[in-house]
């Protein structure tokens, strides 16, 4: 079993990613539903706010604090490597960093960097509504599915 500092990592990283997990769900079950039932312009209007209320200190300390734990767990695990629970610590940290964190760079903020560049009144955003929804919302699906499993595997590595 887990025990000491490594546990307390161990749990944080449950409580961190689970919340992460949480937030996406949120957004894909019924925010981004929300949203896409408004009429393009408000819909953009409102998804610009989000996205600059979205970099706030709570959620940047959430989301960016858990990649530097699973970062962490990742590195403790390799150096420690436990008689127990490395596969589950490796797979959660690599859900993480890779299906949270990098979906996250490459597949949602490019998605919300060109959606902060339109005039949400204009022909060009009323097109780009409904698509920007539809991939926004796949890539949020895997973040939260990658968020949720990282801490699955997190807790298995704890039992």
């Amino acid at each position: 079993m887990i025990d000491g500092p490594y546990f307390v990592l161990t749990v944080l990283g449950v409580l961190g990613t689970g919340l992460t997990a949480g937030v996406f769900f949120a957004f894909s079950t019924f925010v981004m539903r929300g949203l896409a039932a408004l009429p393009p312009a408000q819909g953009v209007a409102a998804m610009q706010a989000v996205n600059v209320a979205a970099v706030s200190p709570a959620f940047m300390l959430l989301f960016l604090g858990s990649a530097v734990l699973c970062a962490v767990i990742t590195v403790v695990t390799f150096v420690l490597w436990p008689d127990e629970g490395t596969v589950e610590l490796f797979v959660g940290s690599a859900l993480y960093l890779v299906g949270t964190f990098g979906v996250t760079v490459v597949g949602n903020i490019p998605r919300n960097e060109a959606l902060a560049r339109l005039e949400p009144g204009s022909a060009e955003a009323a097109v780009h509504w409904p698509v920007f929804v539809r991939d926004w919302t796949v890539w949020n699906h895997v973040r939260a599915l990658a968020s949720a499993g990282a801490a699955l595997s997190y807790l298995l590595a704890l039992t």
